[in-house]
């Protein structure tokens, strides 16, 4: 896995809107280092911006030049309801990069399932510092919570925050029902053909060669960035040892929520939620 550069940005401007003055959503395909286009969109968010390349002011709030870059679950993409309800929510507390992974939705390549993906995040975690956002923080989910904690691992001092929500803890996890589902649709070829006409995902045929860094080899070069894990207790895929592994290997940068009554990923994790992530990032990144 290269902790490289990420590749060549595209080239995007944030123009603010003539009726309001502010700036508005833009939406435009990243290049990552390996090459791979990636489908992601930019939204300044609530709050009153400074335009990028402008002097900021000295008072202003953590939370006005923050921004969010999500990275959503596997099968997602950045036009999913349920990616579009997170990004929704997290708005009201900073700007934020939404995103589809390769092999998902309109973005190109193949999916990896965690382990290219890496350079995907990388590609928008720099187009978000290009924007002008000094804070960075990433929210992953699931196989995007894995690919957070490898990304800030490999890449220290690019975010100043990382929330990891439903993350495994380990590679080849088949303990539960979903997860020998998951095996099943990526390591066979009619699986591999149900991802890509049945859920819009076109995945990889190849091992990983080598092994990436596992989520839990990765959360200890964290640090010093502050680490939010979070789960639920009702997690189909993962059970909680997985976020205790997590946890424990974060030591004193890390914190734990054990969600009452959660399930998995994006579509368990309710609005409250979702509002109390985007607090805690506000208040981490400062």
């Amino acid at each position: 896995m290269s902790n490289g550069p990420a590749g060549h940005v595209a080239r995007s401007t944030v123009r603010p809107n003539p009726e309001t003055g502010r700036q508005g959503p833009i939406r435009t395909f990243l290049c990552t280092a390996d090459g791979v286009p990636i489908d992601s969109v930019y939204d300044p968010g609530a709050a009153v911006y400074e335009t990028p390349g402008s002097v900021p002011d000295a008072g202003r709030s953590a939370a006005r030049d923050l921004v969010f870059v999500v990275a959503h679950g596997f099968t997602g993409d950045v036009d999913r309801p349920h990616v579009r309800r997170v990004a929704g929510v997290l708005r009201g507390h900073g700007a934020v990069v939404t995103f589809s992974f390769r092999g998902h939705g309109r973005s190109g390549g193949r999916s990896t399932v965690g382990d290219k993906e890496v350079l995907d995040l990388a590609a928008a975690v720099a187009w978000a510092r290009s924007l002008g956002h000094t804070r960075v923080a990433t929210v992953g989910f699931s196989m995007g919570g894995s690919v957070v904690l490898r990304h800030a691992a490999l890449n220290p001092g690019t975010v100043r925050a990382v929330v990891s929500v439903s993350a495994p803890a380990r590679w080849y996890y088949r303990g539960t029902a979903p997860m020998r589902r998951l095996h099943w649709l990526v390591t066979r070829p009619e699986g591999r053909l149900v991802g890509r006409y049945g859920l819009r995902t076109r995945i990889h045929h190849r091992d990983w060669d080598p092994v990436p860094l596992s989520p839990v080899e990765s959360v200890p070069g964290i640090a010093p960035a502050p680490l939010l894990i979070v789960h639920g207790d009702r997690d189909g895929y993962f059970p909680l040892d997985h976020p205790r592994m997590l946890a424990e290997a974060a030591g004193d940068h890390g914190e734990l929520w054990v969600e009452p009554g959660m399930g998995h990923a994006e579509h368990a994790a309710d609005e409250a939620l979702l509002a109390r992530i985007g607090e805690w990032a506000v208040a981490a990144a400062g």
